[in-house]
């Protein structure tokens, strides 16, 4: 005699057990413990929670779990999943809110995320797929742009595999285990909002970490183990964060960055080479790696900016995102919708020793990049460029930053490209050029903010428009075709300074202040030196003005001019001065004043701390006055008074 099934299952809940039943062919209707169903390969219609106890070694599904309830995948063994399953939380569960704004441009907002409706327990191992299309685990009922979100958020603390070669969404991902997919699987995980893992991704082929339509983030992940290309995108007017450290792992893998106008990607973390064999826990041994060749190239790993607004820091940090050379790494800017843009954003000294190009991938000097970089202006960040920049664009240097071309060791030489129709230096902060053998060359430099040279190397100016101060520390700055007028004051702080004003476009400076045995070149047939409203003839052996003094000699082409100690008796021959208003008024009218110390001063700025010898010395000799005024009135009348 046939018995009802449902007096079957009513019996196995009296029991303490649930046994499944038969339901429609094949399916069966179950809550609690499904292990042998599925091992069985038989559908599955949940009427509950269920648990699948997944033994060691590997076993493949080939049924569907469909109904409502929540999946708890544990045991010590791999389940692989075959076929899509469909089963959702029950609707009194279900409290997650799909929001579309944006208008003519939608994006996905998912808000109050419900529960895991899947969960893999540590130890597990879940595998989405055997290398096709099918075997995820979701439901889509709300009709989302660009890519379909999951109603059935998943969490992991084991092991979750992505064998598919579709797009797809896990939902909200939480947990603290591994998220991993194959190296050649040509699958896309698409992650779209705020997913609360702090586990590992380990990314074999492709992600998409947000997009056009949808804003992602991942603030407790781990790490990223990159073998392929971790892609990043926004929706408009949108800022994605991703803090994560990236670990490469294979030969060539990258992370590419779009963005549409109005959005920014920053990235804070730093992007590694690993050499740890394990995926699950990636390390570098030595993070010297980064910036050496390894055999076959294994370290070598890039970012493509597509058209986006990029920022690595946020001011918090002094780690770079790109540690290495061109050997070790490549930058490309690329011109899409717009114009890329790279901002370095850190509180403390980082170094770039790879150059930035436009190139496909490795061959990043094959094309200038097309772009533009920023140096922010957090108080701290000092951004040293240690090889030949190609990008054609803008450089600025916001006040407080620093940039510095070149190390100031052996090896470590940068530069700027010049010669592109957008290459430029808006430098509001500080410009520091410290090259050792290679000779620079600076695209046009406007700005409020300094430059300084400090290299052994020469470096050339060949359109000065700032306005702060120039100093010259080390080596040699050339100005040519242009000049130093606009300049606050320049200085010339060591003996081994000089300053080649022999191709300038005139001899003009704001302020001088140099040190004994500083030289300044002038053309041979210069006839004189203007240092603010005074202007001394260049003739004989010897030049003053103000309280530098000169001896003058004559090599070449060139006049030269060598800074003598300022409190040197007697010049040989020096030139008379005479003071006038400059064809181009440079400030106030002023007098001169002398340092006592090895370093002579010229010219001067009203409310420039450089008057203040004057100022003092004119207040002493009013304190004199009165005191003489006061002695005077008191001493004893000799004369008779006059009487009626």
């Amino acid at each position: 005699m046939k018995r009802s099934w449902h007096l079957v299952l009513a019996s196995a809940l009296l029991a303490g057990a649930v046994t499944p039943v038969v339901a429609v062919g094949s399916a069966v209707a179950a809550d609690g413990d499904i292990t042998s169903a599925v091992l069985a390969n038989r559908d599955v219609v949940l009427t509950g929670d269920a648990v699948v106890r997944v033994p060691r070694g590997t076993h493949t599904y080939t049924g569907v779990i469909s109904g409502e309830g929540a999946l708890r995948v544990s045991g010590t063994g791999t389940l692989v999943l075959a076929k899509d399953s469909t089963f959702t939380l029950p609707r009194s569960r279900q409290h997650q809110r799909v929001r579309i704004p944006g208008g003519n441009h939608p994006y996905v907002v998912v808000d109050r995320p419900d529960e895991p409706a899947v969960t893999v327990d540590a130890g597990a191992t879940l595998q989405y797929g055997t290398g096709g299309t099918t075997g995820l685990i979701g439901s889509f009922p709300y009709n989302t742009p660009g890519y379909q979100q999951n109603q059935d958020n998943i969490r992991v603390d084991g092991t979750l595999r992505l064998s598919l070669t579709r797009l797809f969404n896990l939902g909200i991902i939480s947990g603290s285990g591994l998220v991993t997919q194959p190296r050649g699987m040509w699958g896309t995980l698409q992650i779209c909002g705020t997913n609360p893992f702090s586990g590992i991704f380990d990314n074999g082929t492709v992600t998409n970490f947000a997009s056009t339509t949808c804003a992602a983030g991942l603030p407790g992940a781990r790490t990223v183990v990159n073998r392929g290309s971790w892609i990043i995108d926004t929706p408009l007017h949108h800022t994605v964060v991703e803090r994560q450290n990236f670990y490469s792992h294979e030969f060539g893998n990258d992370v590419n960055v779009h963005s549409r106008p109005g959005s920014k990607v920053i990235l804070t973390g730093v992007y590694s080479w690993s050499d740890s064999a394990d995926g699950a826990a990636p390390s570098l041994s030595d993070p010297g790696l980064n910036w050496r060749p390894v055999a076959h190239q294994l370290n070598k790993r890039g970012t493509n900016i597509e058209g986006a607004d990029v920022q690595w820091g946020d001011g918090t940090t002094h780690r770079i995102f790109m540690p290495g050379t061109a050997q070790t790494v490549y930058i490309n800017l690329h011109a899409r919708r717009q114009r890329s843009r790279l901002t370095f954003d850190y509180d403390g000294p980082v170094t770039l020793g790879a150059p930035i190009g436009g190139g496909m991938y490795h061959d990043t000097l094959s094309t200038p990049g097309a772009g533009d970089v920023v140096i922010a202006g957090t108080r701290g960040n000092d951004v040293t460029f240690a090889a030949a920049q190609y990008y054609d664009g803008s450089t600025t240097i916001e006040r407080n930053a620093t940039l510095r071309l070149g190390s100031g060791t052996a090896g470590g030489d940068g530069s700027l490209h010049t010669g592109g129709a957008l290459d430029k230096v808006i430098d509001n902060g500080s410009l520091v050029v410290r090259n050792t053998r290679t000779p620079a060359s600076l695209p046009a430099v406007t700005g409020a903010g300094s430059v300084t040279q400090s290299g052994a190397a020469a470096t050339t100016v060949t359109s000065a428009a700032y306005t702060g101060a120039t100093t010259v520390a080390k080596g040699r700055l050339i100005v040519s075709g242009t000049s130093l007028r606009t300049s606050s004051r320049v200085a010339l702080t060591r003996s081994s300074a000089v300053l080649d004003l022999s191709k300038a476009g005139d001899t003009t400076l704001r302020r001088l202040k140099v040190v004994t045995g500083a030289k300044i070149l002038l053309p041979r047939n210069s006839r004189e030196l203007t240092v603010g409203s005074t202007t001394a003839k260049v003739s004989g052996t010897g030049l003053a003005i103000g309280g530098a003094r000169f001896s003058v000699s004559r090599t070449g082409a060139r006049t030269v001019l060598t800074a003598l100690p300022s409190s040197a008796a007697k010049t040989p021959a020096p030139s008379p001065s005479r003071t006038r208003r400059a064809a181009t008024p440079l400030g106030a009218p002023t007098g001169t004043t002398t340092d006592t110390g090895a370093m002579a001063d010229t010219g001067s700025d009203v409310g420039a701390p450089w008057a203040v010898t004057g100022l003092t010395g004119a207040a002493l000799a009013g304190v004199a006055a009165v005191i003489v005024l006061v002695r005077l009135r008191s001493r004893p009348r000799t004369s008779p008074r006059h009487s009626r």
